[in-house]
């Protein structure tokens, strides 16, 4: 088989369209010193010298190399890379941690883990002369947060405490209290299942949030007005989501319903959210989602489709915990 031929049962995943987001990841290996090299290691006594200066600057180099080692891995441009290392005397080794980060359309594991791989190779390197028998096991990701997933921590492996507290919370949205309402005439009247709606409810649960009301009403100018001023009234929460009513027909009405009663009107969000699903969409500048604040709650207005309110999800829920707090900071702690 010709190497044309042998190429072209691979190819590299085209991630054109997803979104930037902030991606990082922290991978370890473990090196297995002899008693007479763990010494030198530990003292810095071996003849090149202490190694893990060295080993560092390797580590940082090989996550940089990343791309150029793998065929199909994306080159990155990473905003950061920290190697570390943690002796342990028991027995005889070194634990080597690399951490990767970078605003990117995938992920950097890769990059931390050819990062942790060429900064164990670099301590083998400086260690041989001294004592040839070495081993390196254990090398996987331990953690890698951004993109879909989420956070996500091995299952399998033995994640340091000091790692974990790295984390974002995977409940940010824990003690708020949040209102979910669909605008469909079709799903109002049974047409339909709702399942943007259901989508938003189950992701808040996901985050920790407490669903304080979830209704699903027709497309009607009044009712929507008195549905989001008596959830507003009753409950007080921190975020109401509403979903539908959003495009250019006649019956989209949400926009202009909650109009008179957005004070102040947020004109940036929906800019940024229509500029963010363009990514996916390229007719997304024909929705009319935005928001603004109704008391102390952060109201927005998403598409009604269940693709379209997942994108959008996915663009405002890495805010969504700090711009609550923003709001209090502000001055609007309570009903008004």
């Amino acid at each position: 088989m010709s190497a044309s031929e042998l190429l072209a049962n691979f190819s590299m995943i085209d991630v054109g369209g997803k979104r930037h987001t902030t991606r990082r990841a922290i991978a370890a290996g473990t090196i297995h010193l002899g008693p007479n090299v763990f010494v030198k290691v530990r003292d810095k006594t071996l003849p090149k010298g202490d190694c893990f200066p060295v080993a560092e600057i390797a580590g940082v180099n090989g996550a940089k190399q990343c791309a150029n080692l793998l065929p199909m891995c994306h080159p990155l441009s990473l905003d950061q890379v920290l190697v570390s290392f943690e002796l342990y005397h028991d027995s005889q080794s070194v634990r080597v941690y690399c951490e990767a980060a970078a605003h990117a359309k995938t992920g950097v594991e890769m990059e931390a883990l050819a990062g942790a791989n060429a900064a164990l190779l670099c301590i083998w390197d400086l260690c041989k002369g001294t004592d040839p028998v070495l081993r390196i096991s254990d090398l996987e990701l331990l953690t890698k947060t951004g993109g879909k997933s989420g956070v996500w921590i091995n299952p399998d492996a033995l994640v340091p405490e000091w790692v974990l507290e790295r984390l974002p919370s995977t409940t940010p949205l824990a003690e708020r209290k949040v209102a979910v309402v669909v605008m469909s005439d079709r799903v109002s009247k049974g047409i339909y299942d709702d399942e943007s709606g259901q989508y938003l409810v189950e992701s808040l649960e996901a985050q920790g949030a407490e669903i304080c009301e979830y209704q699903v009403i027709p497309d009607d100018f009044d009712l929507i007005q008195k549905t989001i001023s008596e959830i507003s009234k009753i409950h007080d929460p921190h975020v109401i989501l509403c979903t539908g009513g959003t495009g250019p027909g006649p019956r989209d009405v949400t926009p202009l319903a909650l109009a008179d009663h957005l004070n102040p009107e947020l004109p940036g969000l929906g800019e940024w959210l229509r500029s963010e699903s363009a990514v996916y969409t390229k007719t997304a500048w024909l929705s009319r989602m935005g928001g603004g604040l109704i008391g102390r709650a952060l109201l927005i207005t998403l598409p009604g489709s269940l693709q379209a309110v997942k994108e959008c999800f996915g663009i405002f829920i890495g805010g969504l915990p700090k711009a609550i707090v923003m709001i209090e900071k502000q001055g609007r702690k309570g009903r008004l």
